[in-house]
């Protein structure tokens, strides 16, 4: 069975230890390269590749392609000014890499997640986006003014909250950290040319023949030891002929330069300033080689030069680190976010206990030293985007997520609630976050559009509940998750406020956006949406939490029966954006906001009007789920005049595959791949890319939930009592007629196995998990109930069919 992997192509390890690691006596070999993941997914794709890759099992294929198909392969290098749409990565979540695959050359491009300008490093009075603590007074009357306009307006919307927003100051760009150039003294043609990228391994290859040598060389990254590699050998040539490595940022515009030295003598170390002032770096690159061989360091004219020379193979490994640390960003250290000097603990490339940051709008990629949209954490979509599959997939990959939340956007968020909302509990964010805490609302024009967002902290606890709904780790939850899920609660209990624009009795948000559509008004279906999600995981968390402040959950009780609940119908069928009813039927805004309750939340998926029902409403769930599917078709294709990015049509899949229509879920996720995705599988946030496009790694990560979406459904519900339904198959194409998966994650604490054959599914699995929550599920398949049971601790069901 063809398999096409994406998204998750990097986390992939070594089932055996390549002979070229071995001597690498930093590490033992026992480790995976990467994350193993306990799981398999095998899923015909059948859709085109974009032009210029090769994938799959093809007789073709360079020797030593994977026996599985789980690779690219070209048969050219990757172009010098084509970074994000030919070279090919490789990580450890740390630090990272991308290669075009050079012969004589190799141009290894390096990235270190912490890597930042801007924030305290650049301007020591950078306070995160807010106004000054003796502005709170003033922002209070502007935010009642501002709310009173928006409730005595005739259509409930104003132009724009600029009073509200700071410029963005010292807001800075996730960096890249200049290249690693290798030289090896060949000549001549070279022929039989291979580069591939293995999925399985996460292992980038390169070989090609010139003369009477066959050359090698392969690049990776290692997480338990923080390192990258890369390593070439031969063929019908020994020794190697002879190799120079140096440093070079001559590529990066703004990127100054570093200072480039011998550290030892086969060492080099090159320290410097992402910007100047600026954030301090250091890199030190060592080589190892076997056979009877000399490795030398030379130092000349500023910059420093290894050569090695009568080497059966060699390998250089270099390792990163900054003066970062987040968590150094509260008010005990001033918010300096300054960590200790990186030098200490590089010399000896022990493995460092860092990687904490999440995937940003470029995963851990970046090419220049100011990248698009500052390659940022972008919170209305794109940051949790990147971590959709994470919980369904069983891959350990969220506690970064959460640990940067705590430590970055908590501390500076209480500031901002407190000057900017005068709220004196809990803490709020709004759209685009640095490393640095920024949490106030950024202001370039009337960016209130973007910018007015402060429920992206809402829309993050989703995933820190999920995370507990699908682990159980009390431990966990208490010690973090229900912290951080009580302070947005308290923050958004104290934020809405009642609806005196129709008065009918109900409490909204005022005034709010939704991402990232005007106009300016109340009651956003999104924040009604998400906010109810909120209070619904305080509900269901709270035995868990250990919390005893009773008083607190009655609270949240009571305003969540109070809130509008951002279900609206409009006059022409849709599901209402806003509380006031201006949908335009040709909108096909990129963003689904008012659509989060269909995917990847619940408040449309799992309606239920005996709890989502009002006085003035009477809809049925089919009355809802039917609007929302009018929204979406209204919403467009994807491609409409404000964008034609991958992660727009992802998101559509994805929807599509909730409302159980296959083949408009097909359809979007084939054309995300044939529109938005570059020869190195990539994805473009435009269309078309060009050469050198802009790389956005969310509909990468969004891609592989969408999948599974269609394959297997089990949304959330609003109360513990009311059963799980898991379904089975709900969108499967018909160019998925046989496949399997192994190992999937449910909400409750269970295991997912599942193989169908002929369109119909032929085994399912369900494995409950020592320590579990009993909760009652159903199994559906072709809407009906097929099993039905009360999860206990270590129960096994199978369903045959």
């Amino acid at each position: 069975m063809e398999v096409l992997s994406l998204g998750l192509c990097l986390l992939g390890y070594f089932k055996t230890l390549p002979s070229f690691l071995r001597p690498l006596s930093f590490w033992t070999p026992q480790y995976p390269l990467c994350y193993t993941p306990n799981h398999a997914i095998e899923v015909p794709i059948g859709v085109p590749l974009p032009e210029g890759i090769q994938g799959g099992q093809n007789n073709g294929a360079p020797p030593g392609f994977p026996a599985s198909g789980n690779g690219l392969w070209y048969t050219a290098p990757g172009q010098s000014d084509s970074w994000s749409t030919q070279w090919l990565p490789v990580g450890n979540g740390y630090i990272a890499a991308t290669t075009p695959g050079g012969t004589f050359q190799e141009t290894m491009h390096l990235n270190i997640e912490s890597l930042w300008s801007g924030g305290p490093f650049q301007d020591p009075t950078y306070n995160g986006g807010n106004q000054l603590p003796s502005e709170q007074a003033t922002m209070a009357q502007d935010m009642q003014t501002i709310r009173q306009t928006i409730f005595e307006s005739l259509n409930g919307t104003i132009d724009n909250i600029e009073e509200l927003m700071l410029p963005a100051g010292a807001y800075g760009s996730y960096s890249a950290a200049g290249y690693l150039l290798t030289t090896m003294n060949t000549t001549g043609p070279v022929s039989g040319y291979f580069r591939w990228l293995d999925l399985d391994s996460a292992v980038a290859h390169t070989v090609w023949t010139q003369g009477n040598a066959t050359f090698y060389r392969d690049s990776f990254c290692s997480h338990p030891a923080q390192a990258c590699v890369q390593y070439v050998n031969s063929t019908g040539v020994d020794p190697l002929p002879p190799l120079t490595y140096t440093f070079s940022v001559t590529a990066e515009s703004g990127l100054p330069i570093p200072n480039v030295t011998c550290f030892d003598n086969d060492t080099l170390q090159a320290t410097g300033q992402v910007s100047d002032p600026g954030m301090s770096y250091e890199i030190l690159a060592r080589v190892r080689t076997t056979g009877n061989s000399t490795v030398s360091c030379s130092y000349i004219a500023g910059n420093a030069t290894l050569s090695v020379d009568n080497a059966h193979e060699a390998w250089i490994t270099w390792v990163g680190d900054t003066d970062y640390s987040m968590y150094a960003g509260n008010t005990a250290s001033n918010f300096s976010f300054r960590g200790t000097d990186p030098g200490p603990s590089l010399p000896h490339i022990k493995p460092i206990a860092r990687g904490t940051l999440p995937a940003n709008l470029q995963g851990k990629w970046a090419e220049l030293s100011s990248n698009p949209w500052g390659a940022d954490y972008h919170a209305n979509i794109n940051l949790q985007m990147n971590y959709w599959f994470a919980e369904m997939t069983n891959m350990d990959v969220v506690i970064p997520v959460f640990n940067y939340i705590e430590n970055t956007w908590a501390p500076r968020g209480t500031e901002t609630a407190e000057i900017l909302y005068n709220i004196s509990r809990g803490w709020v964010t709004h759209d685009e976050m640095n490393i640095f805490g920024h949490t106030g609302m950024k202001l370039l024009g009337n960016s209130a559009q973007w910018a007015d967002y402060p429920e992206s902290a809402v829309w993050m606890m989703i995933h820190v509940w999920d995370h507990f709904d699908y682990t159980n780790n009390i431990t966990w939850f208490r010690s973090q998750g229900w912290p951080l899920l009580k302070g947005v609660a308290e923050f958004h209990l104290d934020k809405l406020i009642e609806d005196l624009h129709f008065n009918d009795g109900t409490l909204v948000v005022n005034p709010c956006n939704s991402p990232e559509q005007l106009p300016i008004t109340l009651g956003c279906a999104h924040a009604q949406q998400v906010i109810w999600q909120l209070f619904n995981a305080i509900e269901k968390g709270f035995t868990a939490s250990g919390d005893t402040n009773t008083s607190f959950l009655e609270e949240v009780q009571a305003k969540r029966a109070q809130m509008d609940k951002g279900i609206h119908i409009g006059w022409w069928g849709q599901l209402q954006e806003w509380k006031v009813d201006m949908d335009q039927q040709n909108d096909t805004h990129r963003h689904l906001s008012h659509l989060i309750g269909l995917y990847p939340g619940y408040a449309v998926a799992s309606y239920d009007p005996t709890v989502q029902g009002s006085n003035t409403t009477s809809y049925s769930r089919s009355d809802v789920l039917a609007a929302a599917e009018v929204s979406l078709i209204h919403r467009g294709n994807g491609t409409g005049p404000d964008a034609d990015s991958g992660w727009e049509k992802v998101w559509r899949a994805a929807c599509w595959a909730q409302l159980k229509n296959a083949t408009e879920f097909y359809f979007e996720l084939s054309y995300a791949i044939e529109r938005n995705f570059a020869g190195n599988l990539w994805s473009m946030y435009s269309w078309p890319p060009g050469d050198d496009g802009i790389f956005q790694i969310d509909a990468n990560f969004g891609y592989p939930a969408a999948l599974l979406n269609a394959l297997v459904q089990a949304p959330d519900v609003a109360d513990i009592s009311l059963p799980l339904v898991v379904t089975i198959l709900p969108a499967l194409p018909d160019a998925w007629p046989s496949g399997s998966l192994t190992g999937v994650r449910l909400r409750g604490s269970m295991t997912l196995n599942l193989k169908w054959a002929g369109g119909r599914p032929t085994f399912v699995e369900i494995i409950v998990d020592q320590s579990v929550t009993s909760r009652q599920v159903q199994v559906v398949y072709a809407n009906e109930v097929v099993a039905s049971f009360t999860t206990a601790a270590n129960l096994q069901q199978t369903i045959g069919f």
